[in-house]
């Protein structure tokens, strides 16, 4: 007990006190002080006086020992559902049920969560239950009925496995005798009803094949001869094009369809396991509503290309009014609180086949300039994000306040309801989780504290879906349509375009002076330096030797000048060789393969090789072997990247020549 007087301490309410070990199973431990207000010695229980912190009293901290299961086995983690003191911890099962599916399947945890039925009973033969027994098997069951309660109104999608669902079939089974008349009996027969009438739906649908995401219904592969002859030909189209409608109904079309996109996202294909292998073989369907949402944002981003880039005839000034329009729906999207079209808009924006057109943006108003760099400020990627994740915050706690926007991208008196965050920070943030920390712990136990970090990134997800569902917004057919039809262009025809429009010239002063970030992935700057007498072929430590470049937004062969006059635009540190896209899979040794490949270098000697980050002040980071490149680098340098050869790679280089 501590006193003082009449003051209270300056403590946390909960301190951390260690860890201990229970039959296998690591728990952490924590202090929690509660603090309770005695009475001063005059004011008695019948007295009139009213409780103060007088002089004379004092106050009285209790303190409890709270435990959180930080790590177990499987079967530890099931009990734990059931069994486990959810006062003390009650982040535990929606932790377990949003997480799971990254360690264990559902029809296992199934398989250890559901008891048997209990056997049938000869007729007339009445069973006598014991108090103590009956109350502990009802008291299980009630918390095995809760949790697949919770499990099937959040997570529902877990039980869907067409065509027979399984294990939605061994629930209901359950439920059937041990809760039959409950609520969640009858929320798994609504669930498997809702499943067969979208399968049905989906049957009848089938003739009609759903072509992709707005524009890709009528538009012709960018591969493709006639894509090609399309877009930098000039295409005769029917109806208005995306631009031809007005500002705010462009933007709220772009809001009503990120909305629904990012309301449907199951947050458990948010995860770093099951996002970052989205590219690997047979992994096509994976996280099905997060690539949905991928693609609505680079189909934004082709919108934008396309209308700028689309018509090769268009004056300098006219282009201009087409930067411009795009630069006030970005405005209406911040508006709006659609982060996620303003990131696509900018992004295309500040990509290189229309940053490179000095012409056009010189042409821009100085106003539209002006909002275009204020937007811009908002995904600054210093300090990794932190002005597009506060601005995020402020717009949470800011529901339909009155008080101006202080922060990049000034907003109305009055806010929307609804927001749509940018997806991609969400990922990128679960990725390098999912990086950092290891699934499983010395004794093969699973690491359910990083599960529990997995969570408060998913609840931050679910709460801003709530929130997304606010808009009151109509579709608009003629607008949708025109989005169905704009007109795609992928990078390389982009880029392509953009150098018949303004040919390559000396530098871009007119246009504005950003930082560039394209779409979902980074990229960065790669030189391959070889030292003399080290190389395996070409002219060691030949300053003209060529360079390998990872480029953040340049396309192959961008022009660049090694003096560009005062007011150009920050060129981009590797154009000048080959590019290469830096994903958040790329582990050191690929990465250093593939430089070397560009180099015409035998694979073999990859293993020889080191990749450095250069540093301000002739420093160097040392990119570990086993390491992600993409969150191992610093995201504040310019990724200017050198290759240097291990020192006994170098000495058995030598010996053997010899």
């Amino acid at each position: 007990m501590d006193r003082t007087a009449g003051k209270e301490l300056a403590l946390a309410p909960l301190q951390d006190w260690g860890e201990e070990t229970e039959d296998g199973a690591v728990y952490s431990v924590s202090l929690r002080r509660q603090l309770s207000q005695r009475l001063s010695p005059g004011a008695g229980p019948g007295g009139s006086q009213a409780p103060s912190p007088a002089a004379d009293a004092f106050l009285h901290y209790r303190t409890s020992k709270v435990r959180a299961l930080r790590a177990a086995r499987l079967e530890q983690l099931v009990r734990e559902l059931v069994s486990g003191d959810h006062e003390q911890d009650p982040g535990f099962v929606p932790a377990f049920l949003a997480t799971h599916r990254a360690f264990v399947s559902t029809a296992r945890v199934l398989g250890l969560l559901l008891p048997p039925p209990p056997p049938p009973l000869p007729p007339g033969i009445e069973i006598k239950k014991t108090e103590g027994g009956g109350l502990r098997v009802n008291k299980n069951l009630r918390a095995v009925v809760s949790v697949l309660g919770s499990w099937l109104r959040d997570h529902p999608q877990d039980f869907r496995d067409p065509p027979a669902h399984s294990d939605l079939g061994s629930v209901r089974t359950f439920l059937g005798w041990a809760a039959p008349a409950g609520p969640e009996a009858q929320e798994a027969e609504k669930l498997l009803g809702d499943f067969l009438e979208a399968e049905r739906k989906q049957e009848e649908e089938q003739p009609e094949a759903w072509a992709g995401p707005p524009g890709a219904t009528q538009t012709p592969r960018p591969d493709s001869p006639e894509g090609c002859s399309e877009e930098e030909g000039g295409l005769v189209r029917e109806g208005p094009e995306l631009l031809d409608f007005g500002v705010d109904e462009v933007a709220e079309q772009l809001t009503l369809l990120d909305a629904e996109l990012f309301s449907r996202v199951r947050p458990c294909e948010c995860l770093g396991s099951v996002w970052s292998q989205r590219d690997r073989p047979g992994a096509t369907s994976a996280a099905p509503t997060v690539r949905a949402t991928v693609t609505q944002f680079n189909m934004v981003i082709g919108c934008v290309l396309g209308s700028v880039l689309g018509e090769q005839g268009l004056a300098a000034p006219q282009r201009a009014q087409r930067l411009e329009k795009w630069i006030r729906v970005a405005q209406r999207c911040r508006e709006l609180r659609n982060f996620s079209s303003l990131r696509a808009i900018l992004s295309a924006l500040q990509s290189n086949p229309i940053y490179r057109l000095k012409r056009s943006w010189g042409a821009v108003s100085r106003e539209c300039l002006s909002t275009f760099r204020k937007l811009s400020q908002i995904f600054s990627d210093e300090n990794n994000h932190l002005s597009s994740r506060e601005i995020l915050s402020q717009e949470e706690a800011t529901e339909g306040s009155q008080e101006e926007d202080t922060l990049p991208g000034s907003l109305p008196p009055k806010l929307p309801p609804g927001l749509v965050p940018y997806l991609g920070t969400f990922l990128t943030d679960l990725v390098m989780l999912d990086t950092a920390l290891p699934d499983m712990l010395e004794g093969d136990l699973i690491n359910f504290e990083k599960r529990r970090k997995e969570w408060e990134i998913l609840a931050h997800i679910q709460q801003l879906q709530k929130r997304c569902r606010s808009y009151c917004l109509s579709p608009r057919a003629p607008v949708l349509a025109a989005l169905r039809t704009q007109r795609q262009l992928s990078e390389e025809q982009s880029y392509r375009v953009s150098r018949v429009i303004e040919p390559p010239a000396a530098s871009c002063p007119s246009s504005p002076r950003i930082r560039r970030r394209i779409s979902l992935t980074k990229r960065l700057s790669a030189k391959l330096s070889r030292e003399r007498g080290s190389s395996p072929g070409g002219s060691p430590g030949d300053p003209s030797s060529p360079t390998s470049s990872l480029s953040p937004g340049s396309p192959p062969s961008s022009p660049r000048t090694r003096d560009p006059p005062p007011g150009s635009p920050p060129a981009s540190p590797g154009s000048q060789g080959p590019s290469t896209k830096l994903t958040s899979q790329d582990k050191a040794p690929s990465v250093v393969q593939r430089a070397l490949e560009k180099h015409n270098v035998a694979q073999p000697w990859a293993r020889d090789y080191q990749l450095f980050q250069v540093l301000p002040g002739d420093r160097e980071l040392l990119i570990p072997d086993n390491a992600n490149v993409f969150y191992a680098m610093s995201p504040a340098i310019p990724g200017d990247f050198v290759l240097r050869r291990k020192e006994r790679a170098r000495l058995t280089t030598t010996v053997s020549s010899t």
